[in-house]
């Protein structure tokens, strides 16, 4: 199984290191990517210490993939809001044939 590209119920969005996002730190425009070297918790969809969300390297602490955490989660607050998907994503998916099926299903 690859990790490029999945989804994430809980936040509703793509995620892997195929879909390039913005870091989810409110006050960070840095572009990153929503894979596993990123995420809060260090596993998919946050494990079991972290939101979930994705932090550049300046905004994910604790140490090594098992305990990354973002600050929120270090200090026992709730997440930040997630950031809306990357331009480059969106128009990766709108223009993309591989994203054809997916667009037609979107519009049925």
């Amino acid at each position: 199984m690859s990790w490029a590209i999945g989804f994430d119920n809980t936040w509703n969005r793509d995620i892997g290191y195929g879909v390039p996002a913005w870091c989810d730190h409110p006050d960070c425009t840095i572009k990153i990517d929503r894979g596993l070297s990123y995420v809060c918790g260090g596993e998919p969809y946050g494990g079991d210490d972290g939101c979930g969300l994705y932090f550049c390297m300046s905004h994910l602490y604790a140490g090594d993939e098992s305990n990354q955490i973002c600050g929120r989660c270090l200090d026992g607050l709730s997440p930040f809001p997630p950031k809306p998907d990357h331009p480059d994503w969106i128009k990766h998916k709108a223009t993309d044939p591989s994203w054809a099926e997916w667009r037609a299903e979107q519009v049925a």
